[in-house]
């Protein structure tokens, strides 16, 4: 056997015979790492791997298809994310910041799952004791679950072989290596190799796993892009790890929806599920009206979510102007800032603009354009909101008010909440058959909202 070095990019996978600064393939400056790679000959190869995957070739036609039987977890912001529960075989990769809550998240899906199934918990990153400290916190002590520290793949495979589990956990991927490849665990080699040899223990019996995984500090899922293509649910944290809520995100799902979102609180009991997302999105509690606040509803999958949308616009004394957003997209923020001083008439140029969504959560709604725009008017104006009022509408560059999806969904939310007037566009009488508190206000042009806000 034959070995030779070689310098690996950590973000792509490109290989390259010696050291740059600067990635040619992708890029991204700092990424090649040394790795040693072993040049094997087929048969060394073959008898490397340890596990198989593999089925005979049928028919399309003649093939059967099996129904997917849902397992639900019974966490109900979970199971709703993963489109109503679990599928066999299903592969699960969750991300995160450190310290966000995925091991405990974990833990508690464990606990949730080990009723009826018996789990099998792999870590390479805690002592059993500690792990066993974090579940007495939790209150877990379900004796379905089994522990086991271990970072070598070949006895991850020997211990799942062993204790035959409905559910593996494994935390995480980035500390377990294959002893067949000489390069520390992590790297992209590894990374790769290690979550083969799980979709191939795991696929053909059926074995639910979830993968913990590491992000880089730009937010970006730490390892090789492969290992995405190679799962079939990618779950994101989507949020500081400082913050009490935790917005979980389904960044690609073969069983489910891709829409949807989970929300959780930190507590001192581990992760629980938010019904009522209002509560942390918007303060409906100041029963009073504000300059530069106004509402929407935002819509996450099949969920929507009451949102406030604050604008502060303060003179400036420097020649560039400010533009801020939070948790919302800047540059769609500059789009409806030139659209008001074109078609409205306000005068911009000389304020800085700061636009945020409270409660820390960043949405891609088109909804949010006309409470953006509301709410920079009423800045600029420094006219107030009344409290009672609700935007729902897109805006586009030449002012014109556009209608959203699921208008009805929306607007029967909006008049559950307690709202009054619903500034919107033209919408279908079968949109609007459910409505008998909520007066409409249907405008079609930027410029009716601001005659509105006077």
């Amino acid at each position: 056997m034959k070995f030779k070095t070689v310098f690996v990019c950590q973000k792509c996978g490109y290989e390259a015979p010696k050291w740059s600064g600067q990635c040619p393939e992708c890029g991204q400056w700092n990424t090649l790492a040394e790795e040693v790679k072993q040049q094997e000959s087929k048969k060394e190869k073959k008898a490397r791997s340890f596990t198989d995957f593999s089925s005979e070739v049928v028919k399309l036609s003649e093939s059967k298809s099996v129904k997917e039987d849902r397992i639900p977890t019974g966490l109900g912001e979970f199971d709703r994310l993963l489109g109503g529960g679990l599928v066999k075989g299903q592969l699960t990769l969750l991300a995160g910041a450190p310290g966000i809550g995925k091991s405990t998240l974990m833990l508690q899906v464990a606990d949730a799952l080990a009723k009826n199934l018996k789990v099998l918990y792999i870590s390479g990153e805690e002592s059993i004791s500690q792990i066993s400290g974090r579940a007495a916190r939790l209150g877990v002590k379900n004796p379905n679950i089994f522990l086991h520290c271990q970072t070598n793949i070949q006895n991850i495979i020997e211990s799942v072989e062993n204790v035959n589990p409905d559910v593996l956990v494994l935390d995480s991927i980035q500390t377990v290596y294959h002893p067949e490849f000489t390069s520390s665990a992590g790297t992209i080699g590894q990374v790769r190799e290690c979550a083969a040899e799980l979709v191939r223990l795991c696929k053909p019996k059926g074995i639910i796993t979830f993968v913990l995984g590491h992000v880089t500090k730009d937010g970006e899922l730490a390892g090789p892009k492969i290992l995405e293509h190679m799962v079939d649910c990618v779950l994101y944290f989507d949020t500081e790890k400082d913050n009490v809520l935790r917005l979980l995100r389904p960044h690609k799902n073969r069983f489910g929806s891709t829409s949807e979102i989970g929300l959780f609180k930190m507590t001192g009991h581990g992760l629980e599920g938010v019904e009522n997302a209002g509560e942390y999105f918007a303060q409906t509690s100041a029963q009073r009206a504000l300059k530069g606040r106004a509402y929407t509803l935002a819509l996450e999958g099949s969920r929507p979510l009451l949102t406030e949308v604050q604008a502060l616009a303060s003179p400036t004394h420097y020649p560039y102007p400010r533009r801020v957003a939070t948790g919302v997209d800047l540059n769609r923020c500059l789009m409806l800032f030139a659209a008001l001083e074109k078609h409205v008439g306000l005068s911009l140029d000389n304020k800085d603009i700061y636009v945020s969504i409270a409660g820390g959560v960043k949405l891609k709604d088109p909804a949010l354009d006309l409470a953006i725009c509301a709410a920079v008017i009423s800045s600029v104006k420094e006219v107030a909101v009344p409290h009672d009022w609700m935007f729902l509408a897109e805006v586009g560059i030449l002012g014109q008010i556009a209608k959203v999806p699921l208008m009805d969904r929306r607007l029967e939310e909006a008049q559950r909440l307690g709202f009054k007037t619903a500034f919107c566009a033209p919408v279908s009488k079968s949109e609007k058959q459910k409505i008998t508190s909520l007066t409409l206000q249907e405008i079609t042009e930027i410029n009716e909202l601001a005659l509105k806000l006077r």
